[in-house]
């Protein structure tokens, strides 16, 4: 609350000190408009005055009957004495050759080129002149210029109106200036003010020190960002046919000219924020009077909520906390009923869960015997694929050993009982191998592509045929369950190969079956895993006792719901090829 106040007095104070900026800005720019008209008028008055010496000098000196130029330069020197504002007057004959001059500046020169002599040849002539030579009275101009001087000129003309020759006059930059200063003092006000006079071109001749010789852009930029107000009067000077064209502008600071505005804004913004704190320390006493009776009943709803209490006392009277206090304890009240009605509905819960809790453990024990009873099979198929298969070719090799005992040479015997060793060493790193492969699981560790292409790369090498592998499509990736009893089909069909194949190549392919099933739910495609060889093949349909390496494959593809497919026939290889749904 007391922070809206004060940002609502803040705001207050800013609305009413602008509006109040405003117009103090536009009254005080009038004001220094009208300085700066009245400046201006008394120095169009002043400057007319001196054009009008100049005027009759060209009159005395065209009616004089001595017209030498000692003649004319004794009566340029008495007006000189008589108007020390004038820093040089001179005579120029009819064909603009100076021939007589206070001083000897311009002396025998000829002046047609100059602004004064061309105009002032028909009418009297109020400008400004450039002159090179240095002379005193001149304003200095920056950057080796030429030095100005208030130029003034008047026609010398005969009876019948014939030219003679023309008067012309400097008028000091000094008296100039103490014109000004004594034209702004003269003004009717105690305000610190700054006069600021600039050319027709805009470049400054009297102002403060840092403006003179910079370029005046209109009042904005007297203006200074808002710091000066300021007010401009550019009428033109009508002397003569050019005239000088200044601008008179006059300024005061803004602090000065806009305090009693901003003492306003501070009054503004006292009064007002003392207003909204005393309206804001009122409404919280209110407040608290009125919401006296509330916080006591949250009080009380607090107590029910940390269960000291049971329920709340309704508020005497017939007003909104009444009505409002009369709600809660029902609905409180409710609340306790439903409070008790859950922790019964949570006994029965309770006991539920502990019947649920034994039966889950029952089914879990059966889980583990069903676990125990898979290993066992798991661990059989294992031990059939490698064992089984080593100690069978074993026990084939030994009875050819006994038939062919005495028939045979005694290095021939030696080879065949190599043979014999080379298939019981070939078993026992089978053994081991499925050994290490039970213990560390390398197949979900590296991803059925990795795990097969080792798989591969040892059947090559050991067998010597020539075994390729293709893997790609999301079953490669795979690294679970399924992964691991893909891994053993396929180990098992190479078995297989090795033993009965008499196969020359092998590849084994993992990819994405080219079209999913129409009646499939699920976008992505089934996966294919394929192991062909182009060995000697046989019957499918013909019986093989004792060999059950085809039957643990069929047993491991039915664990993890894949379709095993067999295609083979005499003499033209054989296809073991598994569909995997995602």
């Amino acid at each position: 609350m007391l922070v809206v106040v004060a940002l609502a007095s803040l705001v207050a104070a800013e609305l009413a000190s602008a509006e109040a900026e405003r117009a103090a800005r536009a009254s005080g720019a009038r004001l220094m408009a009208q300085f700066a008209s009245q400046v201006d008028h008394g120095l169009r008055l002043t400057l007319d005055s001196r054009l009008s010496v100049v005027e009759a000098t060209a009159a005395q000196l065209a009616r004089a009957a001595d017209k030498s130029g000692d003649a004319l330069r004794t009566h340029l020197d008495a007006v000189q004495a008589e108007f020390p504002e004038f820093a040089w007057l001179g005579v120029a004959d009819a064909y603009g050759k100076v021939v007589s001059s206070t001083d000897d500046a311009l002396h025998g020169e000829s002046v047609t080129q100059r602004a004064w002599f061309s105009a002032g040849r028909a009418a009297p002539y109020l400008g400004v002149a450039y002159d090179v030579t240095p002379r005193q009275g001149a304003l200095p101009m920056p950057n080796g210029a030429p030095a100005r001087f208030v130029a003034l000129a008047a026609p010398m003309r005969r009876a019948d109106g014939g030219l003679v020759g023309v008067v012309a006059a400097y008028l000091s930059w000094d008296w100039i200036e103490r014109l000004q200063t004594g034209l702004l003092g003269a003004l009717d006000t105690n305000r610190q003010l700054e006069l600021i006079v600039a050319d027709r071109d805009g470049v400054v001749m009297v102002g403060p020190k840092q403006w003179l010789g910079r370029t005046v852009h209109g009042a904005d930029d007297l203006a200074e960002g808002g710091a000066f107000i300021v007010g401009l009067h550019e009428a033109k000077h009508a002397g003569g046919q050019q005239g000088l064209g200044w601008g008179v502008a006059v300024r005061q600071a803004a602090d000065a000219a806009l305090g009693q505005a901003w003492a306003v804004r501070r009054t503004v913004f006292a009064t007002v924020l003392l207003a909204g704190l005393l309206a804001a320390l009122s409404a919280f006493a209110l407040t608290q009077w009125l919401t006296r009776r509330l916080a006591a009943l949250a009080s009380e709803a607090v107590a029910v909520r940390l269960g000291r209490r049971d329920g709340l006392s309704v508020p005497p009277g017939q007003d909104e906390v009444s009505r409002i206090g009369a709600t809660i304890a029902a609905l409180v009240e409710h609340l306790q009923r439903e409070k008790a009605a859950l922790a019964q509905l949570n006994a029965e819960l309770d006991a539920r869960v502990a019947e649920r809790t034994a039966r889950i453990e029952r089914m879990a024990e059966e889980a583990r015997h069903a676990a125990v009873t898979r290993e066992r099979l798991r661990m059989a198929r294992d031990l059939h694929d490698t064992l089984a298969h080593s100690l069978m070719a074993l026990l084939t090799q030994l009875r050819l050993l006994r038939k062919l005992k005495g028939k045979l040479a005694a290095d021939e015997f030696d080879a065949e009982l190599a043979r014999a060793e080379q298939v019981a060493a070939s078993g026992l790193g089978e053994a081991r191998a499925a050994i290490t492969q039970l213990r560390h699981g390398t197949v979900r560790e590296q991803g059925l592509a990795a795990a097969l292409r080792e798989l591969v790369s040892r059947f090559g090498e050991r067998t010597g045929v020539a075994a390729t592998l293709r893997a790609r499509g999301w079953a490669a990736d795979l690294a679970d369950a399924r992964a691991e009893t893909l891994y053993r089909i396929v180990e098992e069909a190479l078995r297989n190969v090795e033993r009965h194949a008499r196969a020359r190549a092998v590849t084994v392919e993992i990819d994405d079956e080219p079209t999913a099933p129409a009646s499939s739910a699920d976008p992505t495609p089934r996966a294919r895993v394929v192991v062909r060889d182009d060995g000697v093949g046989f019957d499918t349909a013909a019986p093989r006792p004792g060999h059950y390496g085809l039957l643990g494959i069929r047993e491991q593809a039915e664990l993890i719901g894949a379709n095993l497919q067999v295609h083979s026939a005499p003499g033209r290889g054989t296809e073991v090829r598994l569909l995997i749904a995602p």
